[in-house]
């Protein structure tokens, strides 16, 4: 299980590491297209919490993210410890009964985990796959656009693990829609990597992949770009989770890989203990019968 796990981390790990440079320029755009004049924005751009859809208060949607499979070690009682500890402050700061909470579980033990607290959960999406595709994110982050725009919830939360390395794994909470600046540019902090040569390469060259509010930009958009904007929204907000997907995919084979070489490990451990305590009492007993037997032969003669 070790070795499986270890080929798939390092085929999740090649799949994510590439597809942050993608990420962050999309990140980028978002942050930018969403200092335009709001009133030229696409929906998924517009914060609906101050004045909700429903009379009862806005409604936030939770998006708890973990495998389908255990064996992982610590990989999804992280990410359910922060989920907890996130929600009981945003219920102790939101004002009682003006606020709705829904959830969707993406993996079989996040929709176990939600079940359990008896929380609303109105959608799971399970066997998302041990390399992430276009094809499985897709429907996710359709049906999330979709409830957004049909002002079913108007926030959402996702709550998922961030690959910083083989050996470390943070869980992480991102506001994703409505797509918001300051949002943007805390999340971009939070998945840029500390060491490695991105890492490398970013201090040498002297990248910022974190947008200024001040810098504004003037774009001509042809044919209309009230629809340009409506597709690129959703394309960009795709990619945005796709990539936590990728993310959390990367993490959880590096967690289940160090599990598994901890288990070998213990168990090594364990087996060499008992091999030893079987010898001792193994030359004990031998120990035991040639005193016997050089008692008995000194009673003979």
């Amino acid at each position: 299980m070790e070795m499986v796990a270890a080929t798939k981390m390092r085929k999740s790990q090649e799949i994510a590491l590439a597809s942050r440079p993608y990420a962050f320029a999309a990140l980028d755009f978002l942050a930018t297209v969403s200092n335009l004049d709001s009133a030229k924005l696409p929906e998924l751009f517009h914060d609906r919490t101050k004045n909700p859809s429903t009379s009862s208060g806005p409604r936030v949607l939770f998006v708890l993210v973990s495998s389908d499979k255990g064996l992982a070690g610590a990989f999804n009682s992280s990410v359910f410890r922060k989920f907890a500890a996130h929600f009981e402050k945003w219920a102790s700061l939101a004002p009682k009964g003006r606020e709705e909470q829904l959830f969707v579980a993406i993996g079989e033990k996040a929709n176990q985990y939600l079940s359990k607290k008896g929380y609303n959960v109105v959608k799971k999406f399970t066997a998302v796959g041990d390399h992430t595709t276009v094809e499985q994110v897709k429907p996710i982050a359709d049906f999330i656009v979709e409830g957004f725009l049909a002002e079913s919830w108007d926030r959402v939360v996702v709550v998922s693990t961030h690959f910083r390395s083989a050996l470390k794994q943070e869980p992480h909470v991102r506001t994703i829609l409505p797509i918001d600046f300051d949002h943007i540019a805390e999340t971009i902090k939070e998945i840029i990597p500390e060491r490695g040569k991105f890492a490398d390469l970013i201090k040498e060259q002297n990248i910022s992949f974190i947008p200024s509010k001040t810098d504004s930009r003037d774009y001509l958009i042809e044919p209309s770009a009230e629809e340009v904007l409506n597709n690129l929204a959703k394309h960009l907000f795709f990619m945005q989770m796709y990539h936590i997907i990728l993310e959390a995919n990367a993490s959880e084979h590096s967690a289940r890989r160090m599990a598994m070489k901890t288990a070998s490990d213990n168990a090594k451990d364990l087996g060499d203990r008992l091999n030893l305590q079987y010898n001792k009492s193994r030359q004990s007993r031998i120990t035991t019968e040639i005193s016997e037997i050089s008692a008995g032969a000194e009673a003979l003669s």
